[in-house]
């Protein structure tokens, strides 16, 4: 069973930037389809960015051009780089993966997913 474990939230200014990691325990991590979430308070948990096996990733309209995903299989690492934060952008954000290659078009959607992390919270204030 994987563990998953996120780092690099933090509270920044409109405009500033923040890269996410997650350190995964699985040494087969190259397998796995890999996702960022997030959860605003009172909202339902929204897919960011998703990264297949192959490299293939997906973005959420409201990241493109502004987030980018990426993965170090060498380092079982996964990465979001977030540009030009926006305060809508403040959140709970969690690492997600699955033992599979997951279609493009499913890399956003949570019930795909069976790992989670606990988390990072990112804060942008105007």
């Amino acid at each position: 069973q994987v563990q998953l474990v996120e780092s690099g939230g933090g509270s920044v200014q409109s405009g500033g930037s923040l890269r996410l990691s997650c350190a995964a325990s699985e040494n087969t991590y190259s397998t796995y389809s890999m996702g960022w979430f997030r959860q605003a308070p009172g909202k339902g948990r929204e897919g960011v960015a998703g990264i297949d096996s192959g490299g293939i990733s997906r973005y959420a309209n409201s990241v493109k051009g502004r987030f980018t995903i990426s993965r170090d299989n060498a380092k079982n690492t996964l990465y979001l780089q977030m540009n030009s934060l926006k305060p809508e952008d403040t959140a709970m954000y969690y690492c997600a993966a699955v033992r599979v290659s997951l279609g493009w078009w499913l890399l956003l959607r949570p019930n795909e997913y069976n790992y989670w992390g606990q988390g990072t919270q990112v804060t942008v204030s105007s």
